[in-house]
């Protein structure tokens, strides 16, 4: 059941008016148009050759998991895809290896230590949405920045 935003009558699913006062009602944004929504960043696909895309899926998505990123720097040095997202997932794992160290330092600091933890959990869980939005790009030979950390350029 949904409930109109103008007067609250609960409504059916499928409603597309409210009976009760004549509003239209929006439909809830489906788990897809949000992935699009929160991946909607800028696009080099075009740039990059279709054959070293092909060929280069698996080390674009070994980049996205933590310090394997390490794997397609070396095995993969001179695909521009591969390049591409190996620089994504290695700002990824510098974040994350921040945020490893400062919940380890902070932690232990009793009240402050606690909330500290949260923020780092939370964080921790939006690395992870970014690591799997980076392997979904990976996948469909995209060369997509990833949401926040995108712009950040380690390698050239």
């Amino acid at each position: 059941m949904i409930t109109c935003k103008n007067c609250g009558t609960q409504l059916d699913d499928s409603a597309k008016v409210c009976p009760n006062c004549g509003a239209q009602i929006e439909a809830a944004a489906s788990l897809d148009s949000k992935v699009a929504e929160l991946n909607n960043t800028k696009d080099y696909t075009s740039e990059m050759d279709p054959q070293d895309i092909e060929n280069n899926k698996v080390m674009g998505i070994l980049a996205y998991l933590f310090w394997l990123v390490l794997i397609p720097i070396f095995a993969a040095k001179d695909s521009k895809f591969a390049r591409f997202h190996v620089n994504q997932g290695l700002v990824l794992a510098i974040a994350e290896l921040a945020l490893i160290v400062i919940s380890s330092v902070l932690g232990w600091i009793p009240v402050v230590g606690t909330i500290i933890s949260i923020i780092t959990w939370v964080a921790n869980v939006g690395c992870f949405i970014l690591s799997i939005l980076g392997i979904i790009n990976a996948v469909n030979g995209k060369a997509k920045e990833l949401p926040v950390i995108g712009s950040f350029r380690i390698l050239k």
